[in-house]
């Protein structure tokens, strides 16, 4: 279920947003908590950071769209706001605030689909995915996000974390089988790099957060194109 606001002091925009948003359930199957808001005034009182999208009309009588998006990301770093106006100038302000994007006036359906579509692009990468593997002692269960890079060791598999290190013994094939194989790729026979903390790739050498690893000559190419394409997929 995602939970979604809509923002609007204008009675006309906000039942086509109702509407649209009802469309977009029935076509797509996504299920919608719906709330409405005459205006940022409203929205921002007794705030608590649980929406997922807010879609935020910039001009309203008390409080605009802008000034209610600043005092959200006070409190809500993560969802996600799309600013309806029909002055795009004040929309390309919306970066100020992490906007994700703007919808222009008078509204039209295939508009506000895409840019729902990305919305929930956005939301599905935010979700974590966690693997467990046997440690000495137990298990350890570990965010794939904190990831830096996993390395090949005499049998066993190093997890070089933001949490630190962990020692598993079973093979990259293994882990290749249970990862997200758009995030992590094989830059060598001893190591699977998360692409996301990629900071450099020259010659033989990629660096991965700040550790420096070495990459084979027939991994070259296949490792820049994995970038290119992990890099489009993130900035949609």
């Amino acid at each position: 279920m995602i939970n979604i606001a809509i923002v609007e002091d204008d009675k006309k925009y906000s039942e086509t947003l109702q509407r649209y948003i009802m469309r977009y359930d029935q076509e797509s199957g996504t299920r919608f908590n719906l709330s409405v808001f005459e205006d940022g005034e409203d929205v921002v009182t007794d705030y608590k950071a649980n929406y997922d999208i807010i879609l935020m009309d910039i001009e309203m009588t008390f409080l605009n769209g802008m000034e209610a998006a600043e005092r959200i990301r006070m409190v809500d770093k993560d969802v996600i706001i799309i600013f309806i106006t029909n002055m795009p100038q004040y929309a390309i302000k919306g970066y100020a605030v992490d906007a994700l994007d703007y919808v222009l006036k008078p509204i039209n359906y295939f508009a506000f689909s895409q840019r729902i579509d990305r919305a929930l692009t956005r939301l599905r990468r935010r979700e974590k995915k966690f693997i467990s593997i046997n440690v000495k002692g137990g298990k350890v269960k570990i965010d794939e996000d904190t990831i830096y890079y996993i390395e090949s060791n005499n049998h066993n598999l190093i997890f070089h974390t933001s949490a630190g290190e962990y020692t598993s013994r079973m093979t990259l094939r293994e882990m290749i089988e249970i990862l997200d194989d758009k995030r992590f790729f094989q830059c060598n026979k001893c190591y699977l790099i998360n692409l996301e903390y990629v900071t450099s790739c020259q010659e033989s050498e990629v660096i991965v957060s700040k550790d420096t690893l070495q990459v084979s000559r027939l991994r070259k190419k296949a490792l820049m194109d994995a970038l290119n394409d992990y890099i489009n997929e993130v900035s949609k």
